[in-house]
């Protein structure tokens, strides 16, 4: 599925992990959101980090340091799967 979004594009290192978290059972695709220059998810976070920040209606919520700053996303999963598919994730982030 086609990441869908105000912002669909990303760079290569996020475009990788993005594909990786579609690729994960329960997941239904994933929505990029707004982007936010000059931010960073802190020390020792590297172009492709993925920080999760809250479980809403029918996913999760995360941000993700890209080569220019900070993108939202939104990562849509079937009911009931949101703890599975945020512990799938942390390993990789």
């Amino acid at each position: 599925m086609p990441s869908r979004g105000r912002h669909q594009s990303t760079s290569k290192e996020c475009r990788i992990l993005l594909k990786r978290i579609e690729a994960l059972e329960g997941v239904v695709g994933v929505i990029i959101g707004r982007s936010y220059g000059g931010k960073s998810l802190g020390k020792g976070s590297a172009t492709g980090s993925l920080r999760i920040q809250r479980t809403v209606s029918g996913g999760l919520k995360a941000v993700m340091q890209s080569e220019k700053g900070l993108q939202e996303i939104y990562i849509r999963t079937l009911a009931g799967k949101e703890e599975e598919v945020a512990k799938s994730i942390e390993p990789e982030a």
